[in-house]
Formats: C-alpha cells, sequence, structure tokens
C-alpha cells in the first residue's frame, strides 16, 4: 500500500414531504460529469487531512460547497463507505429544509480542454436539488446509496 486513503466527509441533509423522505444531492460540475445523470450526484462532502475532525471537515466542506452554512440539528452518523476510487467517505444525516436556489457554489480550476494548455474554472457542483429516494438510488455515487439505506433505517428506527 502506498500511503493512506484520501478521506472526505459530509452532511446529508434530508426532510419529510408528501413524498416521504427527500435527501438533498449536489450534481457533480465539470466536463467530466456534464452530461450524466447516473452516478453523477453526490452528497455534498470534500476531502480532509489527517487531524481535522471528520465532523469539522463534513461542516466546512458543505459551506465551501454549497455557499450556505450547514444547519443546525441532530447530526445521525451514517459510517464510512469506500467509493470505486478507493476514497473513503465519512457522513452525517441532518433533518432540515434548504431553498437549493440560494446555493452560491464552490469551484475548481482544471485544464481543459486535456492538453489545451487552457486553465477553466468550474463549479463543485452545478446544481443540487431534492430527490426523493427512489430517484436518489439511480443518480447517487453507487457506494453512497449505502448512505441512503442507513438513512431509512435511522428514520423507521424511531
Amino acid at each position: 500500500m502506498t500511503g493512506a486513503a484520501r478521506r472526505s466527509a459530509g452532511l446529508l441533509l434530508f426532510r419529510r414531504s408528501e413524498r416521504g423522505v427527500e435527501v438533498l444531492l449536489g450534481h457533480m460540475g465539470g466536463p467530466f460529469f456534464a452530461r450524466r445523470d447516473a452516478g453523477a450526484w453526490t452528497v455534498p462532502k470534500g476531502e480532509y487531512e489527517p487531524g481535522e475532525a471528520a465532523w469539522d471537515a463534513a461542516r466546512r466542506e458543505f459551506e465551501e460547497e454549497l455557499g450556505l452554512p450547514p444547519p443546525d440539528g441532530e447530526a445521525v452518523p451514517l459510517g464510512e463507505v469506500t467509493q470505486t476510487n478507493g476514497k473513503v467517505v465519512t457522513a452525517w444525516a441532518v433533518e432540515a429544509d434548504l431553498d437549493p436556489s440560494a446555493m452560491v457554489p464552490g469551484t475548481f480550476t482544471m485544464e481543459w480542454p486535456r492538453g489545451s494548455g487552457r486553465v477553466r474554472e468550474f463549479p463543485e457542483l452545478d446544481r443540487v436539488e431534492w430527490l426523493d429516494l427512489d430517484r436518489s438510488r439511480i443518480v447517487i455515487v453507487k457506494a453512497q446509496a449505502e448512505f441512503l439505506d442507513r438513512l431509512v433505517e435511522h428514520s423507521t428506527g424511531e
């Protein structure tokens, strides 16, 4: 093994509506995901360094990615999943309502098109939406679907 796995932490907001439980997911920005739907949605999250508490990183990354303060509320630990790229993601669910149109996304830069020498800026998340659980299971990064299952276990186990 050539070093520790990259780690990310995030917050999965959920709310109860007439459609049942809905979660707030973000569509990943940038050219790789522009025309993708399935597998292109994620819990708002970001990487953190060893020594930083995952909970603190989750709250910081929520604000960086959405441009909105993380909501207060009971944090329900959803544990960790390992994505196919090897990244370990830790998430917490927080019941809250948020207006997706208020989002001011953080950005990243990359050379695009590759090899062109042109560096462009892209939003970390190009949109966020409240999605019901059935739709969420179709579009979320495959490994993160486990967070949806754990959220359902929590919300039905109350």
